[in-house]
This record gives C-alpha cells, structure tokens and sequence, in this order.
C-alpha cells in the first residue's frame, strides 16, 4: 500500500495549488516549491492506470488534499454508495491530508446531473446533509471539510441563511468547513447580502481551508451576475474579503483554484505567492 510509505501528510497553512492534468508533467519533472496540491478525487478512481501513477508520484513529495466534485451529499436519493466505496480506496491508498466535499445536491436516483445544486436552506435539508456527513466519515474513518457553493438562483421556501445551515452543519454533524471566499462574494453579489455578515458567523475552528479563485461577469442582464469560472485571477475584491477572513479566522491551508482558460503554472504560483503574503501577515510568530 502506496500510504505507508509516505511522507508527511498534513496540509500546512500556507498557499497550494489546485494540480490540473496540463500541469502534471511539469510538476512530476521540476518538483517547484509548493506546500501543497489539491485534485479532484474523482480523475483518479480509476484501478491503476496513468493519472494514479502521476498521483502516487505527486504524493510522494507533496501533501494532498483531495476535493470530491461528485458525491453529492445533499440528494433526497441519499448517498451513492459506490462512489463512496471508490473514495474511500483512494483515501486509503494515498493517505491525503484532507478530504472535502460541497454543500450542494446532484444526484436523483443514483444519476449524477454533473452539476454542483444548492440546496433549499430548510430544516429538512439540513437533517438530509448531517445524516449523509456522518454516514460518509464514518465509513472513512475520519473527519470530511464542507465547501460553500457558488449560486445563481435561491428558493422561495428557503427558511435558513446559508451561513446559519453552514454552521449548524458543522456543529451537528462534527464535520469541518472548506470556506470558499470566492463564493461567498459571488452570492453576495447574486443575492444581494452583505459578504461581512457571512463571514463573522462562521467560527475560526471550524475552518480547515479555503479556497481562492476567479469569477466572471455576465453582461446583459438587468442586474449583474457572477459565474464562478475559475478562469482568470483572483479579483480585487475577493482579495479584500480574504485578507478579512484570514484575519478573522486566522491563517488557513489556502488553496489557489483554476479550471478553465488554464495559464502557465508560474501565473499559478503567483497567485500562490499573493496569498502566501497575506498569510504571512497574520501568521503567529514562533518565540
């Protein structure tokens, strides 16, 4: 078993890179000074192959967290089992330092709809994800992180801020929190509230990661919309609202995301090193 000979497993608080397959080759042959690397869990549940090796050569040098885009916890249909077996081979062969998934639903009778839902933010919504949660770090044997989702459209019979349902899933559920800075001023935008409000209900430690990446603008329409795209560079504002996170919630394995219009990875890395800076800024000083 790959895991028990591997390094270091923890995920430092400092900033990664999302490791994309256009920019495997080049990491296998430079091994360039990143803390860590994120990947989609699902590009490697394949048995074998050439991704797994690319992965298993890649974590033998790096920590891993591994991001699911895929199991879609909050479906009225329930977990899908099979894909929560294959997860779980791939959390037991390259022993990452984290796990995450989404607050979403996208899964009706065990077809995936590929596409990352919000939910209703109601009472039963809320009971159908810490009943999912559990059964999913039970069956792994460890604690999972929740990311908030970008979204565009919101319900009528929602009854919950998704902060609140955000939280109280959190508490109830002993599951950790994947903040999402981006997605949180996109919905701020989309869904007229105020970003701060968001962030000072989520408590700092709760929180083992956040994730940064580009929005675009969609033109033409009556009010503004943001899509989150993940493809171009962290905006201004986004940058602000990090810098108040961090300050906040205090310094945060973060994580650079980029999935489309991908750049060189050194447009990647200086991301990496912007965030790294703001970190820096609040990270304890050792005596």
């Amino acid at each position: 078993m790959l895991a028990a000979t591997l390094p270091n497993t923890e995920i430092p608080a400092h900033a990664g890179i999302g490791l994309r397959p256009i920019h495997f080759a080049q990491v296998l042959a430079e091994r360039p000074s990143v803390p860590w690397f994120e990947v989609h869990s699902e590009n490697f549940f394949g048995a074998g192959g050439e991704l797994l090796s690319v992965l298993e050569g890649v974590r033998r040098d790096y920590p891993i967290s591994l991001h699911g885009v895929g199991l879609h916890l909050g479906s009225a249909s329930g977990l899908q089992h099979d894909h929560l077996a294959k997860l779980g081979r791939l959390v037991d062969h390259i022993d990452p330092g984290q796990v995450s998934e989404h607050l979403c639903w996208g899964a009706v009778d065990g077809h995936s709809l590929n596409e990352l839902l919000p939910l209703p933010y109601t009472e039963e919504a809320l009971d159908l994800m810490i009943e999912c949660v559990l059964e999913t770090q039970e069956f792994l044997g460890r604690q999972i992180l929740i990311e908030n989702v970008s979204s565009y459209l919101s319900y009528r019979h929602s009854t919950i801020p998704e902060w609140e349902f955000l939280v109280a899933l959190a508490e109830r559920s002993g599951c950790g929190l994947l903040f999402d800075v981006n997605n949180v001023y996109v919905n701020s935008v989309n869904h007229g509230f105020d970003p701060q409000e968001y962030l000072h209900a989520i408590p700092a430690h709760a929180v083992g990661e956040m994730h940064l990446a580009g929005f675009s603008r969609k033109e033409g329409l009556p009010v503004p919309l943001l899509i989150d795209t993940h493809s171009r560079r962290v905006d201004a504002a986004v940058w602000a609202l990090y810098r108040e996170a961090v300050r906040l919630l205090g310094a945060k394995p973060t994580l650079i995301e980029w999935d489309q219009d991908l750049p060189a990875f050194a447009v990647l890395q200086d991301e990496a090193r912007l965030a790294e800076e703001i970190l820096r800024d609040y990270r304890p000083v050792l005596a």
